[in-house]
C-alpha cells in the first residue's frame, strides 16, 4: 500500500506531485517560500488546492479531478502533524494527551490510557505521564508530540521541521527517538538540517519555486546534486553548463574534470553539472598555469570563519568558495573586492550530466 499526492495551488505556484512506500521516509527540503509547509497543509487537510488528488492506502483524501469535487475531512484523513511547537492541550496531563488520539477514535478510557502509556515508554517519556505542559521542557515536550501523534495510529506522519524549536541537547535525541519509530512506518519530514536527512530519510526532495527541483535517495542527491541548493546543503561548489568533449562549459568557464563512475563517455551537448569541495580549491593572486588544473579569475565578495578555516566567497552572488587557512588568508591580503584566481585540480572536479 502507497501514499500519492498530486496538487496544485495557483496563487502560491504550487504544483507538486509526491509518493511514498509503506515504510518509506522522505525528507522536503528547500529554500523558505519553496512550498514545503504548503505540501503538509495540502496533505493533512488545512489547505484546499485548486486541483489534484490525494490517497492514503486505497483511501481518497482528496480528489478535485472527478468532477465531484471529494474531499474528505482533515480529522479523518489518517494522517497526524507534528508541528515544530508540541502544541499539547495545557489542561490535560502528558498521558491523556497521548490518549486523545484513540479515544477520539472510541477507543474505551481503560484501553486508551493503556496504548498512551506504552507509546510514552516507547519515547522514553513514560516517567512524564502525570505531568501537564507547563512543567515539560522543549524536548520533553516533543517527545510526548511524538507519542500522541503515533497513538493516533496513523497511515502518514508529517513532521513539520520538529527540532528546529530544540535546543542543543535536546534535538540528538529527539532525532536518534525519531529514527527507531520511522523505520517502520510511513512518514515525511521538512528540514533545513542535513544530518536530520541523512540519518532519517530514505530519499530526498528538493523544493524551489513550487516545483520539485530534485529528488532521489538521501546520499546519492547530497553527494551528487542536480540543483544549487542540494549542493548548498552538501557544502560543495555547483556550477551548472553544457558537457564538452573534456568536461563543461559554463558561459566562459571551461571547467575539466572527472566522471569515472560514469559508463562510456560523458554525452557531449547535453546539459551538465561541475560539482567540487571549497577545501579542493586554492587561491592565488596570480593566474595558475599547467595541467590538469582549472583557473578562473574572480572577485573576492565575502570572508567568513569555517571552523578552523577561512572560507572565501568570490564570483557572482558568492556562488563559488574555497576553503584556507587563516595564515594562506592574510599572506593574499584577501579583502572584499579583490581580484584573484581560484585553482582547482580536474581529478577534485566530479562532472554529470545535470
Amino acid at each position: 500500500m502507497t501514499f500519492m499526492v498530486r496538487a496544485a495551488v495557483e496563487d502560491r505556484g504550487f504544483e507538486v506531485s509526491l509518493s511514498l512506500g509503506p515504510t518509506e521516509t522522505v525528507a522536503v527540503m528547500g529554500p523558505n517560500g519553496a512550498g514545503k509547509s504548503t505540501l503538509l497543509a495540502v496533505i493533512a487537510g488545512l489547505l484546499h488546492p485548486d486541483t489534484g488528488r490525494a490517497e492514503l492506502d486505497g483511501r481518497v483524501l482528496f480528489d478535485l479531478t472527478d468532477g465531484r469535487g471529494t474531499w474528505t475531512a482533515p480529522h479523518r484523513r489518517g494522517t497526524a502533524l507534528l508541528a515544530q511547537e508540541p502544541l499539547l492541550f495545557p489542561h490535560l496531563s502528558a498521558l491523556d494527551n497521548v490518549a486523545f488520539g484513540p479515544r477520539s477514535a472510541g477507543v474505551p478510557k481503560l484501553q486508551a490510557r493503556e496504548s498512551a502509556r506504552r507509546w510514552l515508554a516507547e519515547v522514553e517519556a513514560g516517567e512524564l505521564q502525570r505531568r501537564r505542559p507547563g512543567q515539560l521542557s522543549g524536548g520533553q515536550g516533543q517527545r510526548v508530540a511524538v507519542a500522541r501523534a503515533l497513538a493516533a495510529d496513523p497511515g502518514l506522519l508529517l513532521l513539520d521541521e520538529p527540532m528546529a524549536a530544540l535546543d542543543i541537547h535536546a534535538a540528538p535525541l529527539l532525532r536518534r527517538l525519531l529514527k527507531r519509530v520511522l523505520a517502520r512506518r510511513r512518514a515525511i519530514i521538512i528540514t533545513h538540517d542535513v544530518l536530520d536527512a541523512l540519518m532519517l530519510a530514505d530519499r530526498v526532495v528538493i523544493l524551489e519555486n513550487g516545483r520539485v527541483s530534485e529528488e532521489g535517495p538521501t546520499r546519492d542527491v547530497l553527494l551528487r546534486p542536480r540543483s544549487r541548493f542540494a549542493a548548498g546543503l552538501a557544502g560543495l561548489n555547483f556550477v551548472s553548463g553544457t558537457i564538452t568533449e573534456h568536461g563543461l562549459q559554463a558561459k566562459d568557464l571551461a571547467i575539466y574534470g572527472q566522471h569515472d563512475d560514469l559508463p562510456g563517455p560523458l554525452p557531449a551537448g547535453q546539459p551538465g553539472v561541475a560539482v567540487f569541495t571549497p577545501a579542493a580549491v586554492s587561491v592565488f593572486l596570480t593566474e595558475a598555469h599547467g595541467s590538469p588544473r582549472n583557473s578562473f579569475a574572480v572577485v573576492v565578495s565575502e570572508l567568513e570563519p569555517h571552523g578552523d578555516r577561512v572560507r572565501v566567497r568570490a564570483g557572482e552572488g558568492g556562488q563559488l568558495s574555497a576553503d584556507i587557512t587563516p595564515e594562506a588568508s592574510a599572506d593574499l591580503g584577501l579583502v572584499p573586492g579583490l581580484k584573484v584566481y581560484f585553482v582547482i585540480k580536474a581529478g577534485a572536479v566530479s562532472i554529470y550530466p545535470g
